[in-house]
């Protein structure tokens, strides 16, 4: 798994008590590679053994404010990264009235706003923060959670504006971000994923019209993803793939 990688390497998982961040912390530490999983969430780790291993850097932080990017940066130290995978995203927010919308009339706003910046500039915004450590000539790999429904091509049933939106914006954004750090980092490698409906609560209001055989558990999206990664190279750089293995197109 993540052949890529060096010995020893330092992996960053943001949103590390969601359903697939914390899966994917838990696939990681099956790997004998890996040196340091920093794991970032906004409350304290949860995991499933009371104790959580040595090899687990935990760092309490808000990602969405700049406060937050600032508290990670401090923590890493300009340390290099060399696989950072953004599992943060929203959907539907009950306290702040967010719900997929499923007609232009349904638009608002503030929902539109913070649906954004959340999935879109967020990222974006964590990865500029992190900049130090991810240029350079180490292998550095960007995952950073996408959904099919951000691919304009692909768009055949409409709705859900405010979400279909920002993944369509993040995906220009990791595609922009690619060509950029390239030129920092030869070994560079940004990648969209998406993941397939999972069980967690982002998609859990959305489960009953999921066939039981399209409703992936975290672990199986975690090892899925971290496959399709294994088997991306540099020239992969500014793409989007789905848990299968297939590309999207934008």
């Amino acid at each position: 798994m993540l052949a890529h990688l060096p010995e020893n390497f330092t992996a960053v998982v943001i949103g590390a008590n969601g359903g697939i961040g914390n899966a994917v912390i838990r696939t990681l530490l099956t790997d004998t590679h890996v040196g340091k999983v920093v794991a970032v969430s906004r409350s304290p780790l949860s995991f499933q053994d009371s104790l959580i291993p040595h090899s687990i850097e935990t760092v309490h932080a808000d990602i969405t404010t700049e406060t937050g990017r600032k508290a990670l940066c401090e923590q890493l130290n300009k340390r290099p990264v060399h696989l950072l995978f953004n599992a943060i995203g929203t959907l539907h927010d009950d306290t702040r009235n967010v719900q997929p919308e499923k007609r232009l009339e349904h638009l608002d706003e503030s929902s539109f706003a913070h649906v954004m910046h959340v999935n879109a500039a967020t990222p974006a915004l964590l990865i500029a923060a992190l900049k130090s450590s991810l240029q350079g000539k180490h292998p550095s790999i960007i995952a950073s959670l996408s959904a099919r429904v951000g691919s304009i091509g692909d768009n055949g049933h409409g709705g859900w504006y405010s979400y279909r939106a920002s993944k369509a914006a993040h995906n220009m954004l990791m595609k922009t971000i690619s060509i950029e750090l390239t030129r920092l980092n030869k070994q560079s490698i940004v990648l969209c994923l998406h993941p397939g409906t999972t069980d967690t609560s982002l998609s859990k209001p959305f489960q009953a019209r999921v066939p039981s055989e399209k409703l992936f558990t975290p672990d199986f999206v975690a090892q899925q993803l971290l496959s399709v990664i294994s088997k991306r190279t540099p020239e992969d750089t500014g793409s989007f793939w789905d848990w299968a293995g297939e590309p999207i197109e934008w």
